[in-house]
């Protein structure tokens, strides 16, 4: 009789659990149908996803633009994919009235994304950031260039002194319909003074901490090099009438003052007397000579320590970097350059 009593109660149990079961599950049926379209969707339209969106920003964005049903129908997809963190920001072809499955595939299909994107790298020069702006936007140069001369437009701080060079902040950037060269450098140049800010730069100092990280960028762009490549610059400074007369003597500034960028100059770049060519020149150039890495900009707040006032690359497949105290160092580690390159046919 106890094991009759025992089996009811379990039966009950059962019966239970599943009358609840069905019972959730046509509440879960139920709250889909009434929270998120059918789909697959009727007339086109584009939807702009802003740039570091959550899954929720996109959910109302989609919402806004009549795409999906509800905020929750696209979220429920979003967490069921390991790929919805990838989306990026950008503009793309949906349609209306969409489902929250179809939205999202749509969203993670990259033909679906127009290409609107600039990109500025790091070392970037202001010329190759104008060319870029100028492709994507389908605008003229002379177009960017009156925006980047407009400074009270684009934010640019005094100190700058009416020059963008190296106030434009390496990252990527979605353009908008809306967008003008303007709002789009306007938001590059608020990128570098944030940046500054938040590592501890005072106003004071932002544009020559960024003349010498762009240079730092411009002579090593191995990491673990570019805080003694810092103190090189500072060395050389702080003694005008030492060895090298507060020349800095920099390859990467020679050749931004005849209009190149990289490489090493030839005779005539380093013959040509402009402002940047620090061969001939102590002290900092005039501006910046591109865009800094924030890992150059830590070089230069923080530099190695050390009484370093020369450096050279001895091997080019490992970017290997020696640095001298002195001339007679210098020439020694030249040496070694040199053995490298006539045992690398090619390579130099």
């Amino acid at each position: 009789m106890r094991s009759f009593f025992v089996l009811v109660i379990v039966l009950a149990m059962v019966g239970g659990a599943g009358y609840l079961a069905v019972r959730q599950l046509r509440s879960s049926a139920n709250q889909t149908a009434q929270d998120d379209f059918p789909g697959p969707g009727t007339e086109a339209v584009s939807v702009t996803i802003e740039e570091n969106s959550t899954g929720r920003d996109i959910g109302k964005t989609l919402v806004d633009a009549g795409v999906v049903k509800s905020v929750g129908a696209f979220i429920r997809q979003f967490e069921k994919s390991k790929a919805a963190t990838s989306i990026r920001p950008g503009t793309y072809s949906m349609r209306l009235q969409m489902s929250a499955a179809e939205a999202l595939a749509a969203l993670l299909d990259e033909t679906n994304r127009t290409d609107n994107t600039i990109t500025v790298i790091p070392g970037t020069t202001i010329w190759q950031v104008k060319a870029k702006i100028a492709d994507i936007m389908g605008v003229s140069e002379d177009e960017v260039q009156r925006a980047l001369d407009d400074a009270e437009a684009i934010g640019l701080p005094a100190e700058a002194n009416g020059k963008a060079e190296g106030w434009l902040l390496p990252g990527t950037y979605e353009v908008d319909p809306e967008d003008t060269p303007t709002t789009v450098v306007k938001r590059m140049v608020a990128g570098t003074v944030a940046e500054l800010a938040e590592m501890g730069v005072a106003d004071a100092d932002r544009e020559t901490v960024l003349i010498k990280a762009s240079i730092v960028d411009g002579e090593g762009y191995i990491k673990r090099y570019q805080p003694m490549i810092a103190r090189v610059i500072e060395n050389r400074l702080a003694d005008p009438d030492g060895e090298t007369r507060g020349r800095l003597e920099m390859d990467s500034t020679v050749q931004y003052g005849v209009g190149k960028s990289g490489g090493v100059p030839d005779a005539t770049a380093i013959a040509d007397d402009n402002p940047y060519n620090t061969r001939l020149h102590a002290g900092l150039p005039p501006t910046p000579i591109g865009q800094p890495s924030r890992d150059a900009i830590s070089a230069v707040v923080n530099p190695a320590q050390g009484t370093w006032l020369y450096f050279t690359t001895v091997n080019l497949d490992t970017g290997e970097t020696l640095f001298a105290d002195n001339f007679a160092e210098q020439m020694e580690n030249q040496k070694k350059f040199q053995d490298y390159c006539a045992s690398h046919e090619g390579k130099c």
